[in-house]
């Protein structure tokens, strides 16, 4: 399914940062940091599987429960080191990016590795795919993670998405899995996608964005935002940035209602966020969207 953004209907305001970007980005790496040493669960759906060990956490099967029903196989998550899966996305794009042996391939907030160690599985010897993430914790475990799987064409950058730590022109393809809705500054994302994409160079990607309107009290809760709610952006304005940038051909290749599809469960704090701004669990349902998707440098 293409998918092209209807001047007509697209927003077109400038979409707003929060009040304090930084103080964002420094909350989301506070929280990612505790969930890579094990102190807390990620923000993607709560899931426990019939054999998961009681009240779930943030290790083994439910892990796996929520990764396949996001879109992963057994087969997948198989050839991956173990604790490379803390079952943070929303898709599986990569089996998506139709990857060839001896690309080059990165990750954008690769978190343990799930993902580029898949990639670098299809790209094999003659690859390289490269993670960055801004959590050190990540890096770290992600780096450890990859001596555990002898993994020896991959490399782990830290660095933040709006400022990417590779040369122009230097990427074939390049994936990211539910987390650029974290990232207050989208377009400079995109951007700087585009910017080091080869020309011709392709992406897949999954994230969350949102077919309704959030009250502007939890548009700008910091809560709301690490919670993957108000980090996510009305997915005409989203797609906008992604053309804004450079890259077309524009492809939808799942679109799922985030809430429903496995189960998520609210924290507690992002539930009286939304109950303090008068948002009911009706106002959210099946607008809150995962989404995986496909594009084009040209």
């Amino acid at each position: 399914m293409s998918c092209k953004t209807d001047p007509k209907h697209a927003a077109s305001s400038t979409p707003a940062l929060p009040r304090d970007p930084e103080g964002v980005v420094s909350k989301v790496r506070e929280r990612y940091g505790k969930i890579a040493t094990g102190e807390l669960s990620g923000c993607s759906p709560t899931v426990v599987a019939p054999d998961a060990p009681a009240g779930g956490g943030c290790c083994g099967t439910a892990e796996t429960a929520t990764s396949l029903q996001i879109g992963y196989g057994r087969s997948d998550l198989a050839v991956v080191p173990e604790g490379a899966n803390l079952g943070l996305g929303c898709g599986a794009p990569v089996a998506l990016l139709e990857l060839k042996p001896g690309e080059t391939v990165l990750d954008l907030g690769s978190g343990a590795g799930v993902d580029v160690f898949l990639a670098a599985g299809q790209v094999g010897p003659a690859g390289r795919v490269i993670g960055v993430d801004m959590t050190p914790e990540m890096i770290e475990r992600a780096r450890a993670n990859a001596t555990q799987g002898g993994f020896t064409n991959v490399e782990f950058r830290a660095g933040r998405l709006e400022a990417l730590p590779l040369a122009d022109s230097t990427v074939d393809a390049v994936t990211s899995n539910c987390v650029i809705n974290l990232v207050p500054d989208k377009g400079r994302v995109f951007r700087e996608i585009a910017r080091v994409l080869r020309p011709g160079g392709r992406l897949v990607i999954s994230d969350i964005v949102l077919d309704v309107t959030l009250p502007e009290a939890v548009a700008r809760d910091l809560l709301a935002y690490v919670g993957c709610v108000a980090g996510a952006m009305d997915r005409r304005v989203y797609f906008r940035l992604v053309e804004a940038a450079g890259l077309g051909d524009l492809r939808i290749f799942k679109d799922l209602d985030y809430l429903a599809a496995a189960g998520y469960t609210f924290s507690d704090d992002l539930r009286a966020a939304l109950q303090a701004a008068a948002v009911r669990d009706e106002d959210l349902a099946g607008r809150v969207r995962s989404i995986t998707f496909g594009a084009r440098k040209g």
